[in-house]
């Protein structure tokens, strides 16, 4: 039998006449048109459409790096020859244990596992489009593969049956989760989403939830100001402290780098999460589930009845759970938490809209940590370009906007982050940007660093809460107590050789 790519591959009169001029039986298989073509013109010697020759068209088999991994093309192939020799796509939807779809889709998340991709987007569009995959590496999504439209159905279909899920429901979303190790070797959990989109199509995505161990403190980029404020808030023995940012900032993982700080045998530690992302020796940790009456609220009043020292719970999502935390952390325990706001001094306000007594949270918030993530550079490849005298006060005007800073002592700061690095004063301002090598796949970044703006209750913050001072309020005692931004620290990682200009202003404008 001969193998044929084609991007139409279910034309049977093609297949007849392929066979009649090869003289054997011929047998299509699917591959995007532009790789057929780009292969066909190298086979010519034809002159190759600059689009294709440079692999900027969107019809990518696979990608990965710039190197498309043979085993899934190995595995796509077979699956689309198993599809047609299964005769219709219910038949094939009831995969076995052998099937190159169950293959296909292991394969998929030893992958992104391998590549450390945080999620995996499974895309599904109308008719005979082909459906994308795509994985968010470092805070991005980078395409994978690209699926036939014959596909999707059994793609989707087995990750349900992998999550327990319902494989006939394709009207409502569902929610799952994957325990990789029952697959392979793997310690690997996964969260899985089923969106139902247009047309009777779903759309996938999955977390991946590696069970690991919490990253050191000192490797989560605080300054060294802000590092020494963050340990001497963690040992207090009694107060509130809060993580805040958007969905996918770190905060979790900010919070368990706190907690693996202070876990010691003679603390006792709860934690509460949705889901449990990172274990830790020694913690007590909990799995909320609503679907049961195990919320955020009902776990705080259990722990409380556990003899704790310090509490971490997951997020602060309503008046009740906020309320708790409050009382928690005025009775002697140290409380953690998370919540989804902008600022450390927009969170004090959030906290009070929410209900809270004034007099109660001023006494029991010690500290808040706004945070970012942002991609930084490749340390093999970035390139350091002095920045010429207009170019450096614009970075110290930019530095010091929205405070009461002067350009004086913004220079002094800016000067001091990039001394840091060499271990000696600088003498003139660089900063780095990526160009791309092979050890980061051509991206020029490699990894995430993390930017911080940490709020201390101290000086006279705990009667501007106390009295419902506004934001700017909040922000200009937090800034005159010294007090690094998100802007600020985000501009000395800059010059300090860590992120490119570009990736900073991704965290403020």
């Amino acid at each position: 039998m001969l193998h044929a790519a084609s991007s139409t591959p279910f034309q049977r009169e093609l297949e007849l006449q392929l066979s009649m001029i090869a003289d054997c039986i011929v047998s299509l298989v699917w591959a995007p048109k532009a790789q057929i073509d780009r292969r066909l013109a190298l086979e010519t010697h034809a002159q190759v459409p600059p689009d294709i020759a440079a692999g900027n068209d969107s019809e990518v088999w696979s990608r990965v790096g710039d190197h498309p991994p043979l085993d899934v093309h190995a595995l796509l192939t077979d699956a689309l020859i198993e599809l047609k020799g299964a005769g219709d796509q219910e038949q094939f939807n009831a995969v076995n244990e052998s099937s190159s779809v169950i293959k296909l889709v292991n394969q998929m998340i030893i992958d992104a596992h391998e590549q450390k991709a945080s999620d995996i987007h499974i895309e599904a569009n109308a008719g005979d489009d082909i459906s994308r995959i795509r994985f968010r590496k470092d805070g991005d999504l980078e395409d994978y593969l690209l699926l036939p439209f014959s596909l999707r159905a059994a793609l989707v279909s087995r990750i349900k049956i992998m999550s327990r899920l319902d494989i006939s429901e394709r009207r409502r979303p569902q929610d799952g989760k994957i325990n990789f190790n029952e697959f392979s070797d793997i310690k690997l959990e996964l969260r899985v989403a089923i969106l139902p989109t247009h047309d009777s199509l779903e759309d996938v995505v999955m977390r991946l939830l590696a069970s690991s161990k919490p990253i050191p403190l000192p490797q989560l980029g605080f300054s060294a100001r802000d590092d020494k404020i963050i340990k001497r808030l963690t040992e207090r023995p009694f107060g509130l402290i809060l993580a805040c940012g958007p969905t996918g900032s770190g905060k979790t993982t900010t919070l368990h780098s706190l907690l693996a700080h202070i876990n010691t045998d003679n603390r006792k530690i709860w934690t509460a999460e949705d889901p449990i992302e990172i274990t830790q020796t020694g913690l007590r940790q909990l799995q909320v589930n609503p679907k049961i009456g195990v919320t955020f609220a009902t776990a705080m009043r259990a722990f409380l009845r556990a003899d704790p020292d310090v509490i971490m719970i997951g997020e602060v999502r309503d008046e009740e759970t906020a309320r708790v935390c409050i009382e928690a952390s005025l009775t002697g325990h140290l409380v953690l938490s998370t919540l989804h706001t902008n600022s450390a001094a927009e969170s004090v306000i959030r906290l009070l809209d929410l209900g809270m007594d004034p007099m109660n949270f001023g006494d029991s918030l010690i500290g808040i940590v706004a945070q970012r993530l942002v991609r930084g550079l490749c340390k093999h490849c970035a390139v350091s370009t002095m920045l010429s005298r207009d170019e450096y006060e614009s970075l110290v005007h930019e530095y010091i906007d929205g405070t009461a800073l002067t350009a004086e002592e913004g220079h002094k700061r800016l000067v001091a982050a990039a001394s840091s690095v060499s271990g000696a004063p600088v003498t003139q301002i660089s900063t780095c940007h990526a160009v791309g090598c092979e050890r980061c796949g051509g991206r020029g970044y490699k990894g995430r660093t993390g930017i911080y703006e940490v709020l201390e209750n101290v000086g006279d913050m705990k009667h501007k809460i106390q009295s419902r001072a506004a934001t700017s309020e909040i922000f200009a005692e937090a800034s005159g107590a010294d007090m690094r931004t998100l802007r600020q620290d985000a501009l000395e990682k800059v010059v300090a050789g860590l992120i490119d200009l570009k990736q900073a202003r991704t965290v403020y404008a």
